[in-house]
């Protein structure tokens, strides 16, 4: 299942719906909205059916919080493997066959960007500076190998899924992506990277903001100084 978040998204919505069931025709997928006030929500609502479904939240709390409730809606309804993706284009379904693959032997496939292969377009060097500087950090602080610690684009088992339910989550924001990787090597799961394409929105604003960042860096750190000071 693709579990796509989504907050005033309704310009971008409906062609990524349709690119992911052209890709991957036998997937389903479940788009979490936050209540958009553009209405994202509802559009979703109505191209809805079998294969696609809309869960409905009330108020926006964060990408994290999204995912989870996305996460125990698969959980109650069977699913094996659980996709994350943006709803904003940057992540390519048509490169989710690569993802797919490596699911078969791992319980969390990051797609890559910051590796041989991996390719961002769009991006100013701020951004730039951001993410691969964040990663970085993030892979230092907690002693992980990975190139990309932040990326939205992967594939998590049903394993590491019951994980993060289990466990007591901490970030909201993009932090909640680093938060996953430090649970899934905590839990020695399997962690595989693949490379991808990203490609920044070409519809509507990003949600990344300064207090997302902050979050991020300040649980890193935290994180980081409890590996190097309790072991743990």
């Amino acid at each position: 299942m693709v579990v796509i978040p989504t907050y005033n998204e309704a310009a971008n919505i409906g062609e990524l719906v349709t690119r992911v069931r052209t890709s991957q025709p036998d997937i389903d997928i479940l788009i979490v909205d936050d209540n958009s006030p553009d209405g994202t929500g509802r559009l979703a609502d109505a191209f809805s059916n079998s294969k696609i479904q809309v869960l409905h939240r009330s108020k926006k709390t964060g990408l994290g919080p999204a995912y989870l409730a996305g996460f125990r809606w698969g959980i109650d309804n069977g699913y094996e493997h659980f996709v994350e993706m943006d709803a904003d284009g940057s992540h390519q379904p048509e490169e989710l066959d690569r993802l797919l693959a490596a699911s078969q032997n791992s319980d969390l496939v990051l797609g890559t960007r910051w590796m041989e292969g991996g390719l961002v377009l769009n991006w100013p060097k701020s951004r730039r500076f951001i993410s691969q500087f964040g990663t970085r950090y993030a892979a230092f602080c907690l002693g992980l190998p990975f190139r990309d610690l932040t990326s939205g684009y992967r594939i998590l088992s049903r394993q590491l899924v019951s994980a993060i339910l289990n466990s007591n989550i901490q970030t909201l924001g993009y932090g909640f992506q680093i938060e996953i990787v430090r649970l899934a090597a905590q839990q020695n799961l399997t962690i595989t990277e693949v490379p991808i394409t990203f490609i920044e929105r070409v519809a509507g604003s990003s949600k990344m903001t300064g207090k997302i960042v902050l979050e991020a860096f300040w649980m890193t750190t935290w994180w980081g100084f409890k590996r190097m000071v309790f072991r743990r």
